[in-house]
């Protein structure tokens, strides 16, 4: 009898409501953390094609840093600051960001992956992340020849390969083309000097097969750039800087 009385005395009613107040404050604090760190700061990316080999392989998973921080700040552009990108970073490129994006309808996206474990999204923006390698930064003038880019750098006298310009060696595939293929388009493997614009960089996959990269989209705005790839965790016997 006095613990049916406890069970429905006021007491204990307002403690199991302020117990319940505080799982949710947490809760919603947790997620509140977990949007900006992954929005902002960092976030975790698994390749699924195989667009970059042979230096990286469709199941590798990738702690990425995000460029999305330096959005916050008032009054930002890139053609003011120094993007904190190199030639030969492998970076993550958001090609959904040509469309305009609602701001509620990423904000509920955002919520649906979250509370889905990233198996669900209502825009689909998975199919629109790419990881592709930087050849080229903002006023760089660049030429390709038998798949391989030469690379001038801003302000500089000489030019260089891609693989002079980065001082962590990778390699690339370099598909075999018909002797009389035409050498005026991209696929091919030659592409004519041209120069980068002030807010413009180049991004290319490993496997020069593949021309789902800057061959076929044209010069990418550091806008499209949210991310770099900094780490790969995952297969283990492959642990470290991509």
């Amino acid at each position: 009898m006095f613990e049916k009385w406890r069970k429905y005395s006021y007491k204990d009613q307002k403690n199991k409501q302020h117990r319940v107040r505080w799982i949710l404050l947490g809760f919603l604090v947790f997620y509140a953390a977990y949007t900006f760190l992954t929005g902002f700061m960092f976030s975790t990316r698994l390749l699924e094609s195989n667009t970059m080999q042979p230096n990286l392989r469709s199941g590798d998973r990738f702690i990425c840093s995000s460029y999305m921080f330096y959005r916050l700040l008032p009054d930002f552009s890139w053609l003011n600051a120094a993007p904190p990108i190199r030639r030969g970073n492998v970076v993550l490129v958001d090609m959904s960001l040509k469309e305009k994006r609602n701001f509620f309808a990423t904000l509920l996206d955002g919520g649906i992956r979250f509370f889905t474990a990233q198996r669900v999204s209502i825009g689909a923006r998975g199919e629109q992340f790419y990881m592709k390698r930087v050849i080229g930064l903002p006023g760089d003038e660049i030429t390709m020849t038998n798949y391989v880019f030469r690379v001038k750098p801003k302000g500089g006298s000489y030019t260089l390969t891609e693989f002079e310009l980065w001082d962590k060696p990778y390699d690339v595939t370099i598909p075999q083309v018909p002797a009389l293929w035409d050498a005026s388009i991209p696929f091919s493997g030659n592409i004519e000097t041209f120069v980068l614009g002030d807010d413009e960089c180049f991004v290319l996959s490993d496997d020069r097969s593949n021309t789902n990269d800057s061959r076929t989209w044209g010069p990418v705005p550091l806008d499209y750039i949210i991310g770099k790839a900094s780490f790969r965790y995952w297969p283990i016997t492959r642990l470290g800087k991509p």
